[in-house]
């Protein structure tokens, strides 16, 4: 046999073990129903085109179809009679030692408050209507003004609310220290309620919560782009980046069939890196990702799909997943 004969002969067998390793057809399907993540609760919809991270959507407000205002107990409660298996909800530390559940790095889009959140107090906040700034119609109405008076809740109120269900918290900084006091909160909670908790966000303060809470999944901005571009690179040879361990991989609906052994085997490899898969909506650039939000968007996941979808139209996709 020449040269270019077992060079052939060589790539052939490479070839064919790639495919065998990768391979849907021989991975095992984990029966059930897809885990649904409801972003924010039960949240008000807003006009997503051209969003950035500082953009106020509560003036973008799409016209109300419920009363519930994002992040609150009152929306929690809401997304997870709709179905939700976890609910995500956004924090910040707060001067006089607590841990806020808001959105917005200032108070000035949403709130009838001023400056920066992590700037004030808790006992500052509670005060302040979180319905304040909510339009539909570019400032002539307001139909949430006065609404949300007092509803800004702390993260030990929303522990307290929902001692059994799961929750995906947002760490909204890059300080290292927000790391530590998160921590210090969750290691008082019994390691059995520490895995029922995610947690995401900033680099450094996940990275301090990843070091110091190992029962929580973690993932970060730049450990989920090392986790899927690494897998992307070697992926096929079945072995999982570290970025990708104990790690809650949140996946792009366009970027997971380049993902090898999309959907079952890639599923089964991360469950057996104790890793949890959301598939997002379609990521194009920027800042801003949207969720599994309609019908035409659920219907582009792989049929029986078993594994997490992160929406943040919960009472519409809850249904369609439930069938």
């Amino acid at each position: 046999m020449n040269k270019k004969l077992k060079y052939a002969a060589a790539i052939a067998v490479l070839a064919a073990a790639i495919y065998l390793n990768n391979t849907n057809l021989l991975a095992r399907h984990h029966d059930g129903q897809a885990v649904l993540l409801a972003h924010r609760g039960m949240a008000q919809r807003f006009d997503e085109r051209d969003l950035k991270n500082d953009t106020c959507t509560a003036a973008r407000m799409l016209p109300p179809t419920h009363e519930y205002l994002e992040n609150t107990i009152d929306s929690m409660r809401a997304g997870f009679a709709a179905g939700a298996d976890i609910v995500e909800l956004d924090i910040h530390p707060t001067t006089d030692g607590e841990f806020a559940v808001f959105h917005d790095w200032t108070l000035d889009c949403r709130t009838d408050g001023h400056g920066v959140t992590r700037e004030h107090s808790m006992a500052y906040l509670k005060k302040l209507d979180i319905g304040h700034g909510y339009t539909a119609d570019g400032g002539k109405t307001f139909p949430f003004r006065g609404k949300g008076i007092g509803l800004m809740p702390t993260l030990t109120e929303v522990l307290a609310a929902f001692p059994e269900q799961r929750l995906l918290i947002n760490v909204k900084s890059r300080d290292p220290s927000e790391g530590e006091k998160l921590a210090a909160v969750l290691n008082k909670l019994p390691a059995e309620r520490r895995a029922q908790i995610m947690v995401y966000g900033g680099d450094e303060p996940v990275d301090i919560v990843r070091q110091q809470t190992p029962e929580v999944r973690t993932i970060s901005r730049s450990t989920i782009k090392s986790c899927l571009l690494r897998y992307i690179g070697y992926g096929w040879s079945g072995v999982v980046p570290k970025a990708c361990t104990n790690a809650m991989v949140m996946l792009p609906i366009n970027v997971a069939p380049w993902l090898w052994g999309w959907p079952d085997r890639f599923l089964n490899r991360m469950k057996a890196a104790n890793s949890e898969v959301f598939v997002l909506g379609r990521y194009s650039g920027g800042e801003f990702s949207t969720g599994i939000d309609t019908p035409e968007q659920f219907a582009r996941l792989p049929q029986n799909y078993s594994g997490g979808i992160w929406t943040n139209e919960i009472e519409a996709i809850a249904p369609l997943a439930r069938k």
